[in-house]
């Protein structure tokens, strides 16, 4: 274990707690590695307009946490994409592993782990997911243009996402359980304001129903215990938006710290958690209020706390400072810190920075054999941007190599291969916003030395029959990565498994096809298709559980 990979402290999560912790940390002079497995920021990034921040009369979630990113890098504190795929707490040293077997070590670690949001369980709520139900209105709100949605929940995020869907939906019905919300007046009366907006209190979904789409729902009156059925005006289909809180993503550190009963993170007032030299803070922990001024909060006061802690374990272990040599560069990225930008019509924009391209080269560098990349052009606008995606990755490393296009009859596509062969990877659409992350570890995992799992998962996946696993998906999706990037690991080992990567805004004739209102939605084999947010283990359950594609059937 080299210096490089040895800190003070290892925050596990970069929304506004572990942003707000970086600052403290950083600013003390500690070494301090912000680790984040989707984009800096956290869910609050999707929030469009943010008024009750002290001392900042209007912003937005992006821009609030991108300020709190530069302010930390200013005081040196570090960024890396990546997924904590195991830790170690116990001990004085604590150990993380990424997801790509990236291992690193430090003296404390502050968890600020999120949480996820959370299902109502109502009758039909599984089964019209990704065909009616739906849990983000920033992913999944343009596919009910024109259409009327309900939005179930009385909180802060309920009503604000409401307000939000009005720039898509016809009309906005709020379900309220209870005879008031449960968030701010102000907030509530802003709601006054949308005159496509309808609130009904005392009222709960029983059930969703319909053919293929949702079309109907079953509405109770909480007071009279009356059951009436919701229809659309038009008799159309129509959303149900759930908005009813969020569960903790506590995973990852199950069975080593305190847990509540629900699943929370147990914290002393200090944001102590049952191990020593290891914190969290923000919405993984037990509280009244989860807004981003508790979250920076909780940041602030774990990052201070952790402070004595991590002294004492200098003294004790007999360490120096953690601090970088001059001409040292910094530990970069998994993928990159920003992704890359859409091509616009300049000349000079680009789709991969400077920036980016050098965090790329330290992926590179771990390469066991060289990658290939090939553009499949059928000469279409597509094809043209996926060819000015791939030359500007000309160059980068030894170790990446970006063939001439080949002519296509179908559909353009970017096509990863090795000395072997194609890797059984694709890319139909230019691999920007969250979905950059997913090309860039494609290439590990085709090129070696891939992201480290266990045999018995290896031997499943190897066992696997012939499939063509699509996923649909959107460039600003947090939970499409996960998907899409578990369809390739699985195509990485098996050479009967192809994974393709679509963005969905793309393709509307899929999109109808398969009457696609969620993302991300997996299709296997052109048939079966299932929707949200999946590991590789249940991934690989899903495609165990399909019958093997017609070919392989013939």
């Amino acid at each position: 274990m080299g210096k490089d990979n040895m800190y003070d402290v290892i925050i596990i999560g970069g929304g506004p707690a572990g942003l707000s912790a970086a600052i403290y940390l950083a600013r003390a002079k500690y070494k301090v590695l912000v680790m984040e497995q989707a984009q800096l920021g956290g869910q609050i990034t999707i929030t469009s307009e943010i008024v009750n921040y002290p001392g900042v009369f209007k912003t937005s979630g992006k821009q609030l946490t991108e300020q709190m990113r530069l302010q930390g890098k200013a005081f040196g504190a570090e960024y890396l994409i990546a997924k904590a795929e195991k830790v170690e707490l116990s001990g004085d040293v604590k150990t993380v592993i990424t997801d790509t077997g990236r291992e690193f070590k430090a003296l404390g670690i502050v968890l600020a782990l999120g949480a996820s949001p959370r299902k109502l369980g109502f009758e039909g709520e599984k089964e019209f997911q990704g065909r009616g139900v739906a849990y983000c209105a920033t992913c999944d709100g343009e596919f009910f243009t024109g259409r009327e949605v309900l939005v179930v929940g009385g909180g802060f995020a309920a009503a604000e996402e409401a307000m939000f869907l009005t720039k898509y939906a016809s009309k906005v019905t709020i379900i309220v359980r209870k005879g008031e919300f449960s968030c701010a007046q102000s907030v509530v009366d802003k709601l006054a304001e949308y005159p496509k907006i309808e609130v009904r209190y005392f009222t709960e979904v029983i059930e969703a129903g319909g053919k293929g789409v949702l079309t109907h729902a079953t509405l109770k009156n909480n007071q009279t215990g009356e059951t009436y059925t919701y229809e659309a005006a038009d008799g159309g289909n129509f959303g149900i938006f759930v908005f009813v809180g969020y569960a903790p993503a506590t995973d990852l550190v199950a069975g080593q710290v305190e847990l509540s009963k629900q699943g929370y993170i147990i914290t002393d007032v200090n944001q102590k958690t049952s191990i020593d030299g290891v914190y969290a803070a923000g919405d993984v922990c037990i509280k009244n209020l989860r807004q981003v001024v508790t979250a920076v909060s909780d940041g602030a006061t774990a990052a201070t706390s952790l402070e004595k802690h991590v002294s004492t374990m200098h003294e004790k272990l007999g360490l120096g400072p953690f601090v970088q040599e001059k001409d040292e560069a910094p530990v970069q990225a998994e993928a990159a810190e920003e992704q890359p930008k859409k091509k616009a019509s300049s000349s000079a924009d680009a789709f991969i920075s400077e920036d980016i391209k050098a965090q790329l080269r330290v992926i590179l560098n771990r390469f066991a054999r060289k990658a290939t990349i090939v553009v499949m052009n059928s000469g279409d606008a597509a094809g043209i941007e996926l060819s000015g995606f791939a030359e500007e990755l000309k160059g980068v490393h030894d170790m990446l190599e970006v063939g001439p296009d080949e002519k296509t009859d179908g559909a353009s596509y970017i096509d990863i291969r090795t000395e072997d062969g194609p890797a059984g990877i694709r890319y139909y659409s230019v691999p920007g916003g969250h979905e950059f992350n997913s090309f860039v570890i494609a290439l590990y995992n085709a090129a070696g030395p891939g992201q480290p799992m266990g045999q018995d998962l290896k031997n499943r996946i190897a066992s696997l029959g012939k499939h063509t696993l699509s996923v649909m998906a959107t460039l600003s999706c947090t939970n499409c990565p996960d998907v899409v990037m578990g369809t390739q690991r699985i195509a990485s080992l098996n050479p009967g498994i192809t994974a393709e990567m679509y963005d969905l805004s793309k393709f509307p004739e899929i999109k109808s096809k398969y009457n696609i209102m969620a993302v991300p939605c997996l299709i296997i084999d052109g048939t079966a298709t299932y929707f949200g947010k999946q590991n590789l283990e249940s991934l690989v359950e899903i495609v165990e559980k399909s019958a093997p594609a017609e070919e392989e059937q013939a």
